[in-house]
């Protein structure tokens, strides 16, 4: 396990446009969600960084999902050399977890690379104008710390987000494992 941070990629960005599978093979399009917040979280289902926010990460989905946020959850992981990552394990992960939200399979990678992403967690946070409002950590939680699995920094972007206002300028990266890439 590597210790990767986000990349941090500048506010205001777009929205990268993408087209991917989800774990049952339905297409899901980015262009679904015009004009709506959209959160684009890259997860996995094996990385302990994923594992220690995963619940607390399925009850915050479900909470703002009620409130209009769209959410996206993308796998970019190379699920040949991990198969825990692969869309059955992913399928199983989405009914153990109650997981309310489209979860992606990018086998090509190229989303990620689109996106930047680095690491699992790794979430943007995009206005209904599809720019970057938000990109770092969950919380402050990380599974070697006994600091509680809250989603303070998301929750605070999100409500943010969500009544038209901008995010809180200092944002703190988030960490995890870093993506396996082929």
């Amino acid at each position: 396990m590597s210790l990767t941070p986000s990349t941090m990629i500048e506010l205001g960005s777009p929205l990268p446009t993408f087209r991917l599978p989800d774990a049952d093979g339905k297409e899901v399009d980015s262009a679904d969600f015009a004009g709506r917040p959209v959160l684009v979280a890259f997860i996995c289902n094996h990385c302990p960084f994923v594992k220690h926010i995963a619940d607390a990460f399925a009850d915050f989905t479900r909470e703002y999902q009620a409130k209009g946020l769209a959410v996206i959850a993308i796998n970019s992981n190379d699920f040949h050399a991990h198969p825990d990552d692969s869309p059955e394990r992913m399928r199983e992960e989405i009914n153990a977890r109650g997981y309310t939200f489209h979860y992606l399979v990018d086998e090509s990678q190229d989303v990620a690379r689109a996106f930047e992403a680095a690491c699992t967690p790794d979430f943007f946070l995009f206005d209904h104008e599809h720019r970057l409002a938000y990109r770092g950590q969950f919380d402050a939680s990380r599974p070697s710390k006994e600091t509680p699995v809250t989603g303070e920094d998301l929750r605070a972007a999100a409500d943010a987000v969500l009544a038209d206002r901008a995010p809180a300028a200092q944002q703190i990266p988030s960490m995890g494992c870093n993506i396996k890439w082929k």
